[in-house]
């Protein structure tokens, strides 16, 4: 029998599955639960059909668990976005109505029809590291949270409150000169103690896990962290989300996948764009992050800002601005480490696709947005770079003459 695909609506206690073949037609299916019983019992449905490919809407969410068990099982595995099976829905039933059945059956629509979708791998080092970068970013918000709440205690029991970057020596040396006489203050003053208590906790814990974090990181051979604002958090949570960066063909692929690409919204003479408020939310916290840790030292990003603020823009579309470059130098960067990962003692780095032309500041001149026109990307390795000083559409000054030489 030929190659079938098993579209898979995956739940936490339930998966819907609906067979396909490569004609479209379905074949099987069924809803079974995903504890032991129940995925045994799928997987003898499936095994109906040797050549067999699962796809599983959604595996770096709610069918991450399902899909781990299936790739321990040998089984071949593709991800399909939510967003793509959600528009499939829409295309192959003229209406937006959503079952498990009609989700099961979109999933393999879309997996029969689109090639090219990302096939999951069991990655151990890219599983722990996404473990740890999840416990880090809770970390992080707990530690937001309790100080939000201590700002609040100590702002009704010290006359104008706590300074804004407050620490949490800095809020006990506060709380010792507190004495507060009625019962709602005694009562503010010990759960301030509290809290002060749960943050310096929440300090050691963050520390230690950036530690481990570094450490592991270390062992993958990235060099993410050596950009001014990367730290081990959003280094990690790189590596975790993008998985393999050569998938992204240019830097503005990879702009357009998490979010800082401007989408154009031109209408007739009128040419404007707008902000993208799609894309990886995830990615786009982590360059916003790297953006206001340049911002705040003098960096070739506090610069670049000041010039974009200088030239007449806002604040917030210098900023917008920034991010698209702070993009392209993090694509130019993953590109590096994984040639050079891919490269045997004294290989030879060449120009990578559209990986060089950004440079490794953010003043390096190249467009803002994705520009439309065919692609003239050149994979030999030994094709010079144009200069980083100079737009890749701007003509050289040989070219200028040459043209200036035949309109005259």
């Amino acid at each position: 029998m030929s190659q079938v695909i098993i579209g898979m609506d995956p739940h936490k206690r339930s998966a819907t599955i609906e067979v396909m073949a490569g004609d479209e037609t379905v074949v099987g299916g069924g809803r079974f639960a995903t504890d032991a019983a129940g995925y045994r019992a799928m997987l003898a449905e499936a095994r109906r059909w040797p050549e067999r490919t699962w796809a599983i809407e959604g595996c770096q969410g709610i069918g991450r668990h399902i899909a781990n068990r299936l790739l321990a099982a040998g089984e071949d595995v593709i991800d399909v976005p939510p967003k793509l099976s959600a528009r499939t829905r829409v295309f192959a039933t003229g209406q937006g109505r959503k079952t498990d059945a009609t989700d099961a059956h979109s999933v393999a629509l879309a997996a029969t029809r689109m090639p090219g979708l990302r096939r999951v791998a069991a990655d151990q080092q890219l599983a722990v590291l996404r473990i740890l970068a999840d416990r880090r970013r809770s970390l992080g918000e707990d530690h937001t949270r309790m100080i939000s709440q201590l700002h609040q205690l100590l702002l009704e029991l010290i006359p104008g409150g706590a300074k804004k970057a407050l620490s949490a020596a800095q809020a006990r040396a506060l709380l010792a000169h507190v004495r507060p006489r009625d019962a709602a203050g005694k009562a503010r003053r010990r759960v301030a103690a509290e809290l002060i208590s749960d943050l310096e906790r929440i300090y050691q814990r963050k520390k230690d896990a950036n530690k481990e974090l570094t450490a592991l990181l270390r062992a993958t051979g990235t060099t993410l962290t050596d950009l001014h604002g990367m730290g081990p958090s959003g280094a990690a949570r790189l590596l975790v989300e993008v998985i393999d960066i050569t998938r992204f063909p240019t830097r503005a692929h990879f702009a357009s996948w998490n979010g800082t690409a401007p989408i154009d919204a031109s209408s007739g003479d009128q040419v404007r764009h707008r902000l993208s408020r799609a894309g990886n939310r995830q990615i786009n916290r982590v360059l916003h992050i790297m953006a206001v840790v340049q911002l705040r030292n003098q960096t070739e990003g506090r610069a670049y800002f000041d010039r974009k603020v200088a030239a007449g823009k806002t604040p917030m579309e210098a900023m917008r601005a920034l991010k698209r470059r702070l993009s392209d130098i993090v694509y130019h960067q993953m590109i590096t480490d994984a040639r050079a990962a891919g490269t045997g003692p004294g290989g030879h780095l060449g120009a990578a696709t559209g990986s060089s032309a950004a440079g490794l500041h953010p003043s390096a001149g190249t467009s803002e947005k994705s520009l439309p026109g065919p692609a003239t990307d050149d994979l030999t390795p030994g094709k010079p770079a144009h200069s980083p000083g100079r737009s890749r559409h701007s003509p050289s000054a040989p070219d200028r003459r040459r043209r200036q030489a035949q309109s005259a």
